[in-house]
């Protein structure tokens, strides 16, 4: 039997969530998986759901979160070096920065034979200082150095990790792209679009905009309200956006909107706004069915989750050109033929409000098989039992 201990930084709504629960429940039947993890932010959704649903008892981590605190880190350091002695894994995984480090430094000292990590996303810009960066930057170049493997989950980010910040050389790296459950995306859009509508009191000729993510700096929502400001002066089509999510910045971005002559509400019993702010929706399947067109407008991503699922039901997307989110948008003949790429935000929106903000059943058509797919937890769980085989199978000829 070949043991995994599986970390993930936070059992938060997101990719690491998802493709670690997926991890420990589909392999192979010759893997035993241990999952740890931390807990959610104060304003993030617990996904703590998703794993259970899957019968999977992960081991929770209090002391460890996203935020950095010296005390509570070392002590999940210290709690981690006692499962690796008790669980005595094969393989340590860890998915996400701080599970990165902490998991593979208790790895390290307790001498664990394989040890591989996944960069879901990164925090070497648009998250810290100069200094703080650099540190950070150091400690993982350490780290690649005692990894038996890297994952990128692009090959947008494994340009970004090797090439441009030197974290370990290209031949450390394998990209393996994330793997979930899309199926019920694609499954019954009109009668989720009427529901949804319904729920949030979004009226039929109103193009809804939505926007998924937590509510924090590096996720750039000034610029998607910046943009709006623009655009009710460019076109007199009715539309609504609608931000899913929560965060540190919801009352300041609510402020912001306020200061710039705009509206918002906060619940179905309000008028339509310019903008809404709904919390987190945990029935996203529902939510993209009822959206038009799904944005994003982040300073720094891995592969945002929220553009697979809205491909997956066949909407149209509008993003800034950042981390891996090139790789994951549909090209034929070199042209993006169902979103944006933008560096224009304001102009890119309006070109899908004006044009294609309509067309979601032929787009639906083409790219949701595609999504689907090639972002398919069954082949995430085929390439992460290739890589782990190879890896195995190299320290046993050493």
């Amino acid at each position: 039997m070949i043991k995994i201990l599986r970390i993930i930084n936070r059992f938060n709504l997101g990719g690491p969530t998802y493709n670690a629960a997926y991890l420990t429940k589909y392999m192979p039947n010759e893997y035993s998986t241990l999952l740890m993890g931390g807990v959610p932010e104060e304003h993030e959704v617990d996904s703590l759901h998703i794993v259970k649903s899957l019968h999977i008892e992960p081991v929770i981590i209090p002391e460890m979160s996203r935020s950095i605190n010296g005390f509570n880190d070392f002590k999940s350091y210290l709690l981690i070096r006692k499962m690796i002695q008790n669980y005595k894994p094969d393989i340590v995984h860890t998915h996400a920065s701080k599970a990165g480090l902490l998991g593979r430094l208790a790895a390290v000292h307790e001498k664990v034979p394989v040890i591989v990590h996944t960069f879901h996303g990164h925090i070497f810009h648009s998250y810290f200082n100069s200094f703080i960066t650099n540190i950070f930057l150091k400690t993982e170049r350490y780290l690649a150095k005692k990894s038996n493997a890297v994952i990128a989950i692009s090959h947008q980010q494994k340009r970004e990790l090797a090439e441009l910040l030197k974290i370990s050389s290209p031949d450390k790296f394998e990209i393996i792209p994330l793997g979930l459950d899309l199926k019920k995306f694609s499954e019954d859009l009109p009668h989720k679009r009427s529901v949804f509508r319904q729920m949030y009191n979004i009226a039929d000729d109103i193009i809804a905009i939505g926007i998924v993510g937590r509510l924090v700096p590096v996720k750039n929502h000034y610029l998607l309200i910046d943009a709006v400001k623009l655009l009710k002066t460019l076109t007199d089509k009715k539309f609504e956006i609608i931000i899913i999510g929560d965060g540190d910045l919801k009352k300041k971005l609510m402020q912001y909107v306020k200061d710039n002559n705009m509206s918002y509400r906060t619940n179905k019993y309000e008028a339509n706004a310019d903008f809404y702010f709904t919390s987190w929706i945990k029935e996203m399947d529902m939510a993209y069915a009822g959206l038009d067109i799904v944005t994003l407008c982040s300073k720094n991503e891995g592969t945002p989750v929220s553009l697979l699922e809205a491909q997956a039901a066949g909407r149209f997307i509008v993003t800034t050109n950042v981390g891996g989110v090139q790789d994951i948008l549909k090209k034929e003949a070199g042209i993006i033929v169902n979103g944006f790429l933008s560096s224009t935000f304001a102009h890119a929106l309006l070109n899908a409000i004006e044009n294609f903000a309509h067309q979601n059943i032929q787009i639906h058509s083409v790219i949701s098989p595609v999504i689907i797919e090639k972002y398919s937890y069954e082949r995430l769980v085929k390439n992460m039992d290739q890589l782990y085989k190879n890896l195995l199978r190299n320290i046993d000829n050493k």
